[in-house]
């Protein structure tokens, strides 16, 4: 008998599993692949959380995987706070210690300054399951004497990590699987800070996770005892009215916005998430007049009905935008994921013949506008800090580097994961060393403020609709603005392609395609030379000039990435979350068609060398 057979008996028999979990497995115990693909392993509690499929089995999400996980946090949590216990002041030193603030006056909401208990802030998207896993890790909490902060309906990501800063947490709870497909939910856990878990506490606490080898170790009880208990209180207005106050802190021209508000013309879709009352309240209160929210995806919907794929980063997610945005003649057309922290962005463009057009910008591209317009506003109005810093990954457009330098900001590189650049955050604020101003990802995710610590859609669409209004007042589209940067800067232009490979066999695929790479790295990808080999799981890098060995500088991680002659560069990362292995590159071109070329033919090269 398999051991994946083995753990299918052990859920059918053992009393713990309710009777619909059970009805579900024996309708799948004749299918060998299936039976093998639910048990052989478990839900792994990585780096960022949980992500998976819906369903019964080990190698699912359902409620004992999410008890599972919310025990080994509140284990790590009451470790972690074990001589805090019910001494307020020592609580209160222990989160600022570990980058949280200090509980906000004035909200009517029982704190850890009533008894010195630890708290841990809970959100959700609008997906399958996503309220019930919600509920489930709450009563997990309060069964072990951790207050929960639940939200009363659904809020965006961004806005939990601002919740969590904002109550006093120690720890937060996201449920949400992003911009997978409907059958996939998923469980991000956030410390203190508000960013998501990094060293130590990432490894900390999956160590607790997997040493509760028996799901019914999950203690729980029941919604209506943990709320009498004063360990579960549900939120909602209370953290609404200071996120949105704390977006327009981010603001730079409003006399911009109340002059061309009546021009401006938004098309915006939610794509059925989360992000639809924060953007609708935003730039309502902010006195746009033209905002056209797609009707057809207006509504929470977890089976993301009009959508083959809730990904702001696919050009068929936008086509019913586009074709209300050509009817509205709109000037930005806008989708936020389904659990809002990333954003999709179409501009309009005259032709020469007069004709309009609509340009996709990538998150590299809607990334380097933003960043580029809040250094810029903020030095033109004074309000540039003192040692800034421009913060972005290793897989970003190298276009952030001569932008940092144009405003004396120092740039930093981090590994790919926003958490790494909530965590520089949280370093400056402790060093006074530098200033946060702006971070980003490639992956449509940015943030500018510290009023959070992961990516925000929401800031990020209020930052792009007052860049809109502020060149409309000076004759100017979006566009035009994207080509000056190409002018300034340079003509930087990447992409990106993933090989999925699921289950067992597909997981040893990537490993063996990883190793393969990392043990003979390539002297050349078609016509591009490799300067530089970067290990960044060993930490070590190789000039193949000659031959000189270095050190990346940053913690462990299993990414290869290759410095190209003529700044163009390739990486390669198997993902976090997805059974796929991820390929990242960027060049730098004379214009846009040469850049275009040129990406082109490294990305044809780099699928040759990884047998793609």
């Amino acid at each position: 008998m398999s051991d994946a057979q083995k753990k299918l008996d052990y859920w059918l028999s053992d009393p713990y599993f309710d009777e619909q979990t059970k009805e579900e497995l024996r309708g799948i115990a004749q299918d060998a692949a299936e039976v093998e693909d639910r048990f052989y392993k478990d839900l792994e509690f990585g780096t960022g959380g949980l992500r998976g499929v819906l369903g019964a089995g080990s190698n699912r999400l359902n409620i004992y995987t999410v008890r599972k996980a919310t025990q080994g946090l509140a284990d790590y949590i009451l470790e972690q706070t074990a001589d805090c216990a019910g001494d307020r002041d020592r609580l209160s030193a222990y989160v600022a210690e570990q980058g949280g603030v200090a509980f906000s006056e004035g909200l009517n909401v029982p704190s850890w300054k009533d008894d010195g208990v630890p708290a841990v802030a809970i959100s959700h998207d609008p997906r399958r399951m996503s309220p019930e896993f919600a509920d489930e890790a709450a009563r997990v909490l309060a069964a072990n004497g951790i207050r929960a902060y639940v939200v009363d309906a659904l809020r965006p990501t961004p806005e939990l990590s601002f919740m969590m800063r904002t109550l006093h947490c120690v720890a937060g709870i996201m449920i949400t699987a992003s911009h997978n497909p409907p059958e996939y939910n998923g469980y991000k856990a956030y410390w203190t800070d508000g960013a998501q878990v990094t060293p130590p506490h990432d490894t900390g606490i999956i160590e607790k996770v997997n040493a509760i080898t028996d799901y019914s170790q999950a203690r729980t009880m029941s919604g209506a005892e943990a709320k009498e208990s004063g360990l579960y209180i549900v939120v909602g207005k209370e953290i609404d009215d200071p996120y949105i106050e704390a977006l327009k802190a981010q603001m730079l021209h409003p006399e911009a916005i109340a002059q061309a508000a009546d021009q401006v013309k938004i098309v915006y879709s939610p794509f059925h998430g989360c992000g639809l009352m924060p953007v609708k309240r935003i730039l309502s209160e902010l006195g746009y007049r033209h905002v056209f929210v797609v009707p057809e995806q207006e509504a929470p919907d977890p089976e993301f009905t009009t959508l083959d794929y809730p990904n702001p980063e696919d050009e068929k997610a936008f086509e019913i935008a586009l074709r209300y945005a050509r009817e509205q003649e709109a000037d930005i057309v806008l989708a936020t994921d389904p659990d809002a922290d990333r954003l999709g962005v179409y501009v309009r463009r005259e032709t020469k013949g007069g004709e309009a057009v609509y340009e996709q910008l990538t998150g590299n591209m809607s990334g380097m506008l933003i960043g580029e317009y809040v250094f810029k506003e903020r030095k033109a109005t004074g309000r540039l800090p003192e040692n800034p810093a421009f913060v972005s990954t290793i897989v970003t457009t190298r276009m952030a580097v001569p932008i940092a330098k144009a405003y004396g900001a120092r740039y930093i590189d981090v590994l790919t994961g926003f958490k790494y650049i909530g965590e520089q955050i949280k370093l400056f604020e402790k060093t006074g060393a530098h200033t946060y101003v702006f971070g980003l990802e490639e992956s449509y995710g940015c943030l500018a403020g510290i009023h959070a610590r992961d990516k925000d859609a929401i800031v990020a669409v209020m930052l792009l609709c007052e860049l809109t209004a502020f060149y409309k007042t000076k004759g100017r589209s979006v566009w035009d603005a994207m080509i000056d940067l190409y002018e300034t800067y340079g003509y930087y232009k990447e992409g990106q392609f993933s090989l999925t490979m699921k289950g067992a066999e597909g997981a040893e695929q990537i490993r063996a395609l990883m190793d393969r790479l990392r043990k003979d790295p390539p002297k050349r990808f078609g016509d591009f030379a490799v300067e530089e080999f970067r290990d960044y799981k060993t930490g070590k890098t190789v000039s193949f000039a000659d031959g000189s060995q270095g050190e990346t500088g940053l913690p462990s991680s299993n990414v290869l990435y290759f410095r190209l002659q003529d700044d163009a560069w390739c990486c390669a990362r198997p993902s976090g979350t997805e059974p796929k292995i991820k390929f990242y590159m960027g060049v730098k071109g004379k214009d846009l068609a040469d850049a275009g070329a040129l990406e082109e033919a490294l990305s044809k090269a780099v699928r040759a060398v990884a047998g793609a």
